[in-house]
């Protein structure tokens, strides 16, 4: 298949691309006016709200990564980039395979497992309704930016990611440095679930979306089996052999951090990739404790 990609130099991008073209595909990364233009490459530029149809005509698949990060305090300014990178680089590409002379068959595009709200220790399948909060309002917004491409026909599978581990980069990488040095604990009460999914099960997971016509809609991109914080944290702690003694209060956790302490830090979700499951997809890394020795080579 022709691969067209957008965020094909991020952390999920840029583990995908040489898997896709190990298999024989040809990738053909989506890039800004301001990046690298590598033969083959498209160029885009989602706040000028441009993208080079010619250049797009006859791919078979699209996947959609790009977005700005979440991972920092949020200020207006901040929370505007976030939710505008999200609706309109979204609705950007949807429209443009829309308009494509020959469509591709398929756009995956990310998510996240934030549509759901805080829902405490509730098992939510895709068939769970969006909750409340600032990124539940992102990503019904971000997946809805998809309509154009679905009326257009196109098969639409919106991955909606948990915590993505790697060593490589994301939260894993942050949080080693605190936990190699003893001094990391569980945040709050703990209490407060985690969706995780290994970086190699992403790129298996778009993969199998990408070749299985029953997917489409919401599909929970995260291993079946997620944890507390406070079991994150222990096992993590074991695969290292740290201390996880310490904790960050909830109070301490909002004054360094400010409001995205609540969504991301404080409260969660125990999402289960039911809809991947019943497609037959089958994890590489389906438990914490394996995953965690597996990526940090313990």
């Amino acid at each position: 298949m022709r691969v067209a990609i957008s965020g094909a130099s991020g952390l999920v991008g840029s583990a995908l691309t040489p898997v896709l073209t190990s298999a024989g595909h040809e990738v053909r990364p989506m890039v800004r006016p301001d990046g690298r233009r590598a033969p083959g490459s498209i160029a885009w530029d989602p706040q000028a709200g441009s993208l080079d149809l010619a250049a797009l005509e006859g791919v078979d698949a699209v996947v959609h990564l790009a977005g700005e990060s979440i991972a920092s305090r949020w200020t207006a300014e901040r929370k505007r980039r976030i939710r505008e990178s999200r609706e309109k680089g979204t609705r950007l590409v949807a429209e443009s395979v829309a308009r494509l002379a020959t469509r591709p068959s398929v756009l995956v595009c990310a998510s996240a497992v934030g549509v759901y709200g805080p829902r405490g220790s509730e098992p939510l399948d895709e068939t769970a309704a969006s909750g409340t909060g600032f990124l539940a309002e992102v990503c019904r917004a971000w997946e809805k930016a998809a309509d154009p491409a679905r009326a257009a026909g196109i098969r639409v599978v919106h991955a909606r990611f948990g915590v993505i581990l790697s060593e490589k980069g994301g939260a894993l990488a942050k949080m080693l440095t605190p936990f190699k040095f003893g001094v990391a604990g569980k945040v709050g009460s703990g209490e407060q679930y985690m969706s995780w999914i290994a970086l190699d099960d992403v790129v298996e997971a778009i993969q199998h979306a990408l070749r299985t016509i029953e997917l489409a809609g919401p599909v929970n991109t995260v291993a079946p089996a997620p944890v507390t914080n406070l079991e994150f944290t222990k096992t993590l702690g074991s695969v290292l052999s740290r201390p996880t003694v310490l904790r960050m209060p909830a109070f301490a956790a909002h004054l360094v951090f400010g409001e995205m302490a609540q969504e991301l830090l404080l409260s969660g979700q125990r999402a289960v990739p039911a809809r991947l499951l019943a497609a037959g997809f089958r994890f590489r890394h389906p438990e914490l404790k394996e995953t965690l020795r597996a990526i940090l080579r313990r």
